[in-house]
């Protein structure tokens, strides 16, 4: 048995050195691919402007601040707004938790008390312009205690998008702050002025009552701001793992052709036995491919301006991801070429596949812009899980215990890909 998968290894690589054009593909292309799209998208980054977006909202105020916007937000068409997580009630430390797992791409919490804030700063400015007569507007405002709101942002998205969504904020809750302000300033003022005198507007606007404070849910040492880089490198690095499926289909279809694959089924060996010389293989090329990207994200990509990779907190994490999306590569290669019944046909329902399961899986296009259905379709995508192990890994900051869930996923596919072969193989023996 072991000198026949050693023979098996032998031939699969021979096959593949001699491919040196397939080779060439195999290396090169996603080198140039990766290169040329983060330049063309590092300006991308900064236009994009969707809707719809996960949305924890944490309400400590309990008031008229809170109240308002939480309904204004559960009615905008940017915001799909929820206040629990997992059915319990959102905190500060749970929401941020969530956000840096994915599962919102913010969160917004409210301090406690600042309504009451919002009105004693009123009722302050209100006394002090009407008490003493020669006080300047602009001298009150030195003394006014501030808001803060928080905002959780995830750091999967793009910069341009998380403009897009707090300028929107920001602009929402400061009409909310103005109204609750000249409802306080009505109150106190008539207290002093008679009902038919208007409240001083241009003090209102100057004062900064409500100021935000953003943080991205990571555990990366350190502040990694979300770029081009970070995101195209392990999408990339994962598209071209998978086109492995182009010569895999090839080697596949030449063996049938040329007679040989006849000669090892004579052999009493299991078919799948038969073909893990090929899976070895092709997974060490997976591997190596996935070092070649890492090193254009680290050395090449700066030469161009652009920040140079950061690897995250965990090295064995990337190769358990590699090994993982490697081995579900493979599988999924050979799939196709035990389905295909000649070498054209494997190329085109390989290489299509492939586009269609990384339109799928957020490679071309973010799911968090997708329409909801979509979303739920890019769980079924083999490279989705692969992508979601990897963000967590560059971009989360998180650990190997985190990537434990998608890279069990792509085993299974692997183990599920070899199964549904050989039960195709023995289906196609026996017609």
């Amino acid at each position: 048995m072991k000198t026949r998968l050693l023979a098996s290894i032998k031939k699969e690589v021979l096959i593949l050195l001699r491919d040196q054009i397939g080779l060439s593909i195999l290396f090169i292309m996603p080198m140039i691919l990766i290169l040329v799209m983060t330049l063309i998208q590092d300006s991308a980054f900064r236009t994009l402007n969707e809707k719809g977006i996960p949305v924890v909202f944490v309400d400590n105020d309990q008031d008229t601040l809170g109240i308002s916007i939480y309904k204004g937000l559960k009615g905008y068409s940017l915001c799909s707004l929820t206040d629990s997580i997992d059915g319990q009630l959102a905190t500060a430390q749970s929401a941020k938790e969530a956000v840096s797992k994915g599962k919102f791409l913010m969160g917004i919490v409210i301090p406690k008390g600042a309504t009451k804030a919002i009105r004693d700063n009123v009722a302050s400015l209100v006394n002090e312009t009407f008490a003493i007569e020669a006080v300047p507007a602009d001298a009150t405002l030195t003394k006014v205690d501030s808001v803060t709101i928080l905002l959780f942002i995830d750091p999967v998205v793009k910069e341009s998008f998380i403009v897009t969504i707090t300028s929107n904020l920001r602009e929402f809750i400061s009409s909310v702050k103005t109204q609750i302000m000249y409802k306080a300033f009505s109150e106190e003022i008539e207290e002093i002025l008679p009902s038919d005198t208007k409240a001083p507007g241009n003090m209102l606007a100057k004062t900064q009552i409500i100021n935000y404070k953003e943080e991205y849910g990571s555990n990366l040492i350190g502040e990694i701001v979300p770029n081009a880089v970070q995101h195209n490198v392990p999408a990339w690095s994962i598209f071209s793992m998978f086109f492995i499926v182009v010569p895999l289909v090839g080697s596949i279809m030449r063996e049938k052709k040329e007679g040989s694959a006849f000669r090892l089924h004579t052999m009493p060996s299991p078919y799948l036995l038969l073909n893990t010389g090929k899976i070895l293989v092709y997974v060490v090329v997976c591997i190596l491919q996935f070092i070649l990207m890492l090193s254009v994200g680290l050395f090449i990509i700066p030469m161009f301006g652009l920040p140079a990779l950061q690897l995250g907190n965990t090295i064995p994490g990337l190769f358990t991801m590699a090994l993982a999306t490697s081995f579900a590569a493979a599988g999924y290669g050979l799939l196709v070429g035990t389905l295909a019944a000649s070498e054209q046909q494997g190329a085109i329902l390989g290489s299509l596949s492939i586009l269609l399961l990384s339109a799928m899986g957020g490679i071309w296009v973010p799911t968090y812009i997708m329409p909801e259905i979509m979303r739920k379709l890019s769980n079924l995508s083999p490279l989705n899980w692969a992508l979601e192990g990897f963000y967590k890994l560059f971009i989360r900051g998180s650990g190997i215990s985190e990537i434990l869930v998608p890279s069990l996923q792509l085993i299974l596919f692997f183990i599920a890909t070899l199964a549904v072969s050989s039960a195709i193989h023995r289906w196609k023996r026996q017609r």
